[in-house]
């Protein structure tokens, strides 16, 4: 089978790296760019070359039970940092730079800071050390896809917390995203003080409500 046709994400970029002289490659990705509420989670992982976790796919091609199980595997082999970006910091700077600061502070919280990193996607922030970006990265770089699900299980763990603080909303389920089940509940209830000023469904509803108590 080609690699073209293969499942899993893979370890050559990663191993490609260290051939070249970077002793210490990272694997970069965040969760929680598109919802209306709660922060973005992003994830740094460098994986262990002899000691590589098995079935680490894009968390998005996982169910949640797996992500769940993998999440504490890649914990128990790998180094792991975890950034995050509150709604007061996304409404302040937008989404981009919010993602951006998260990537760095995962990558601060390494315990070792790494030669090169990979980065989901076509942009990345500016980090101490060299970046490479993948298009879709997640499907196919080992260390991003394994960030890829710390990140998701992260934040879902999040959301799921903010569930029980916010009732009503429905953030255990949707985490946030603008469902129709969200969107009712938000026309129920209006926005809350975890929902996203700065994207346009909340701003809208937060002007109405403006123009009315006005």
């Amino acid at each position: 089978m080609s690699r073209a046709d293969s499942v899993f994400p893979h370890f050559d970029f990663e191993r490609a790296a260290l051939a070249r002289g970077h002793a210490c490659v990272a694997g970069i990705d965040e969760a929680g760019r598109g919802p209306w509420a709660g922060p973005v989670v992003a994830a740094a992982v460098i994986l262990n070359p002899d000691v590589l976790p098995l079935g680490v796919n894009d968390s998005k091609k996982l169910t949640p039970e797996k992500r769940e199980e993998l999440y504490d595997v890649i914990l128990s082999v790998a180094e792991v940092g975890v950034g995050i970006s509150d709604v007061t910091l996304i409404d302040r700077d937008n989404i981009l730079q919010a993602t951006y600061a998260a990537m760095i502070q995962a990558v601060a919280g390494l315990k070792r800071a790494p030669h090169l990193a990979f980065v989901d996607g076509n942009r990345a922030p500016k980090l101490t050390c060299i970046t490479e970006t993948i298009i879709e990265g997640d499907g196919q770089c080992l260390s991003i896809a394994a960030a890829s699900i710390v990140a998701k299980v992260t934040r879902d763990r999040m959301m799921i917390d903010l569930d029980r603080e916010c009732p009503g909303y429905g953030f255990a389920q949707h985490k946030g995203y603008g469902t129709p089940e969200h969107q009712a509940a938000l026309s129920r209830l209006g926005p809350s003080v975890h929902h996203r000023r700065s994207f346009e469904p909340i701003r809208i509803l937060y002007e109405a409500a403006t123009r009315y108590l006005g």
